[in-house]
């Protein structure tokens, strides 16, 4: 049986493959339930400093499985969307609080959950035949997989209403104006390799530090100037008295370029 999602290890950086490629990625149970222990297990795998989250063949995922979907809803007594509980919200919370960065490799079509997967990574890498579809309207579906959150954050207020009521597709070279894409590559080709070089540069990198400043981003995005202080006070005691912190000053004060270790 093939594995639906494969999972990589090199140098620090961890790459979680979305392995349904004649499905375009679509996210079945198997594949989800893979992705949401994946990223349980890397949140303390000291091991892992950068994840790169892929999706094999020519799409990144076209989102929710509306085969599988349809004999949910077929089946009396179950709820249809307990997924959104049991599988979707687990994945989004862990992947915006991984304390670690983690690169999106768009490559291809990131529909409804898909690219609701991809607006949670803190760096989304697209090539020209990249797209990005809030497609739940379209199936009489509300915003999951915390695309509510992401999306405004990410395009403002009034252009999230736009692109989740009106399910319009979002090419690359609209996806980078707005914001949606880090960086556009000129081939599909190196959407994959671009993603890597940037988690290898991660991995290389403070990643305590880098965990502060996600869990520093997300306080601020939604407190007062009260919380984001604190949450900086906090932030900056615990990464003070890392490894890397000190070895990065005396490297800085002796005009040297820092080692990172991670810790």
């Amino acid at each position: 049986m093939t594995e639906p999602l494969l999972v990589d290890r090199t140098d620090g950086v961890v790459t979680l493959t979305m392995n349904r490629p004649t499905a375009m990625n679509a996210l079945d149970v198997a594949l989800k339930e893979a992705l949401r222990d994946a990223l349980a297990a890397l949140e303390t795998d000291r091991s892992c400093r950068a994840v790169v989250l892929a999706g094999a063949g020519g799409s990144f995922s076209a989102g929710q499985d509306l085969r599988e979907h349809v004999q949910v809803l077929e089946s009396p007594g179950r709820d249809p969307l307990d997924t959104v509980r049991a599988h979707y919200n687990p994945i989004a919370a862990r992947l915006a609080n991984l304390p670690k960065p983690v690169v999106a490799a768009v490559r291809g079509m990131a529909a409804g959950a898909g690219a609701s997967l991809a607006f949670l990574a803190d760096f989304r890498i697209g090539g020209p035949k990249t797209k990005f579809l809030m497609a739940f309207a379209g199936v009489g579906l509300a915003a999951d997989t915390g695309a509510s959150w992401t999306l405004p954050r990410l395009v403002g207020h009034a252009k999230a209403v736009e692109l989740l009521m009106l399910a319009e597709p979002v090419d690359a070279a609209e996806a980078t104006r707005l914001g949606l894409l880090t960086r556009l590559v000129d081939d599909d080709e190196q959407v994959l390799p671009t993603a890597h070089e940037l988690a290898a540069r991660l991995a290389a990198g403070p990643t305590v530090a880098y965990g502060a400043i996600k869990r520093q981003l997300s306080i601020a995005d939604a407190g007062t100037l009260a919380d984001a202080l604190s949450a900086e006070a906090q932030a900056q005691s615990i990464c003070g008295a890392t490894a890397d912190h000190r070895a990065a000053t005396t490297a800085f004060v002796n005009k040297q370029k820092p080692v990172f270790q991670g810790n």
